[in-house]
């Protein structure tokens, strides 16, 4: 997941890792699941976007302002180090002895020595804030309720959560839905039951010795063999390396339950700049019966980043891009089918083979992508963003002799491609390529021929939602998109809106649909810190 998705996911989606609780808040763990999504995994921030942490002069010059970001948000104009920033923080949805945990790990790291705050400060000056108590943070963070449903159709929650899902696939029993939460716990949930049941832990399967698991993908493919795809910050080399591993279990017999994951394949790379290491993530098996994988970027644009303990490169030769990979074989080797792809969160093919993905856009506010991936194309990162003609930044690489890049399709309507953009620096007016900016599309289904029209040979595609502070919230929906090959044009339509942060999307025989909600919480002040759901969408009988 990108900052648009989660640099994850970001998303993430990687800021959301925490290993399992235990004994006092663990300030550390606390900041990298809450934090860094923004302010990075050493404090360093985003420049121009969001303000560093290390060496902060704005901790020990507001002291209090500091102390109560987290508690109630932080708006308007600051200036750390003689830098003027200018957005929003959302408070942090954590109790008090977590806040202060947090913050004495930020007040004590990365050059910083300010005086921590003890859980009681904290307490206090939350019964200043706009939120007296943290139960009243609870019942601000927006709505649960659902969207109406379209025409035809039922919604329903299907069970509420404990943690927030990234992914989903369907079990190979066909009754039961995979749900994977980004530590690498994978549970299962029967339709109509009131709960999620736990199948593997994350220790099971994972060495949490090797850095803290991204566990960003999950798929089965036609034997019943599980697939999941693990990320490990590994700070213990120089420059820190991000260790790739996609487990995989034998394949599933009716009446005996998977044993153990094991490593299938191992790679590395250089972690990522900043917030930017989107991972490795999405899994799927093809209609040629080859396994496809998102490998995400590891930079916003192709920039060095300002650390020396990390790699300044740019993108490596497995990063950026669509591998396909060999099931039958014991050691696979990557190949890598299609470069130039920011992070592809979600993918998936039509009845005629066609494998369209979708591509969350940078920080310079170009719009979002739906790219029909083809072997030996190249889609523009980091040279070319949607389609724009303009350099996207200053420090975007030349890009390489000889080489044309694939274009993403064109959204000519009605929904999702609003003309306009009031994030900071967007260029107006917007140009038009597939999705609004920022708008975060994360997974994809296809519906064949035989779902009820006006589905039926269309795309559903989950928008996340912007992370960016904005006048005008987008994504947040589940949109119908419907392509016109020979054009290279979609026409988009909003299915379901507004949603929370919709972010998966599986098919139930019945023509019924499944969609995660990453957070329950529909506002940008709800944060990434609500449990998510999943809801159910079937057809009125």
């Amino acid at each position: 997941m990108t900052r648009t998705l989660l640099p994850i996911v970001v998303v993430v989606l990687v800021a959301r890792l925490a290993p399992p609780a235990s004994g006092a808040p663990n300030g550390a763990e606390l900041y990298q699941r809450h934090c860094a999504i923004c302010h990075g995994a050493e404090g360093r921030g985003v420049a121009g976007a969001f303000p560093p942490l290390a060496g902060s002069d704005y901790l020990a010059r507001e002291r209090e302002k500091s102390l109560r970001a987290p508690l109630e948000g932080l708006f308007g104009k600051i200036t750390v180090n003689g830098v003027n920033y200018e957005g929003a923080m959302p408070p942090v949805l954590l109790p008090d002895d977590q806040v202060a945990a947090v913050l004495e790990h930020v007040m004590t790291s990365w050059g910083n020595k300010e005086k921590p705050p003890t859980a009681t400060e904290i307490s206090e000056l939350r019964a200043k804030s706009k939120f007296k108590t943290f139960a009243a943070l609870v019942e601000a963070i927006g709505t649960t309720e659902l969207p109406d449903a379209p025409d035809g159709w039922d919604i329903k929650v299907g069970v509420q959560l404990t943690f927030s899902p990234v992914r989903m696939a369907l079990h190979p029993d066909g009754k039961r839905v995979l749900v994977l939460h980004d530590s690498g716990d994978v549970w299962t949930w029967t339709p109509g039951q009131a709960e999620a049941v736990k199948l593997f832990e994350t220790g099971a399967y994972i060495d949490w010795e090797g850095g803290r698991p991204s566990v960003m993908g999950m798929n089965v493919d036609n034997k019943g063999r599980l697939y999941l795809v693990c990320n490990q910050r590994n700070a213990k080399v120089k420059p820190v390396r991000n260790d790739v591993t996609i487990f995989r279990t034998e394949a599933w017999q009716a009446g005996k339950e998977w044993g153990k994951p094991a490593a299938w394949l191992k790679t590395a790379y250089p972690w990522g700049v900043g917030p930017y290491n989107h991972g490795v993530n999405h899994i799927a098996q093809g209609p040629d019966g080859r396994i496809y994988v998102n490998s995400g970027s590891r930079t916003d644009g192709g920039e060095e980043g300002n650390s020396a303990d990390y790699s300044k490169k740019g993108e490596e030769a497995i990063t950026a891009g669509m591998w396909r990979l060999d099931p039958e074989a014991a050691k696979p080797e990557i190949e890598v089918i299609a470069r130039g792809l920011r992070n592809s969160f979600g993918f998936c093919w039509d009845d005629a083979g066609h494998l369209m993905a979708t591509d969350n856009g940078p920080d310079a506010h170009s719009p979002e992508e739906f790219n029909l991936i083809e072997a030996g194309k190249h889609y523009g990162f980091p040279f070319q963003f949607s389609d724009w003609e303009k350099r996207p930044y200053k420090h975007t690489p030349d890009a390489p002799a000889g080489v044309t890049f694939t274009r993403p399709f064109v959204n000519v309507g009605p929904d999702a491609i609003s003309g306009e953009d009031d994030s900071p620096g967007a260029v107006k007016p917007k140009t038009s390529s597939t999705f609004d900016a920022h708008s975060s599309p994360a997974g994809v289904v296809y519906l064949d021929k035989t779902w009820p029209a006006p589905l039926a040979d269309s795309f559903l595609v989950a928008r996340f939602g912007n992370l960016l502070a904005r006048k005008v919230d987008v994504g947040f929906d589940v949109l119908q998109v419907k392509p016109d090959f020979a054009k290279r044009t979609v026409t988009v339509r909003k299915f379901l809106s507004p949603m929370s942060r919709p972010i998966d999307l599986v098919k139930l025989p019945g023509h019924r649909l499944v969609v995660a909600e990453f957070t329950t919480g529909t506002t940008l002040a709800a944060g990434l810190g609500t449990p998510g759901r999943l809801v159910v969408v079937e057809p009125v009988k």
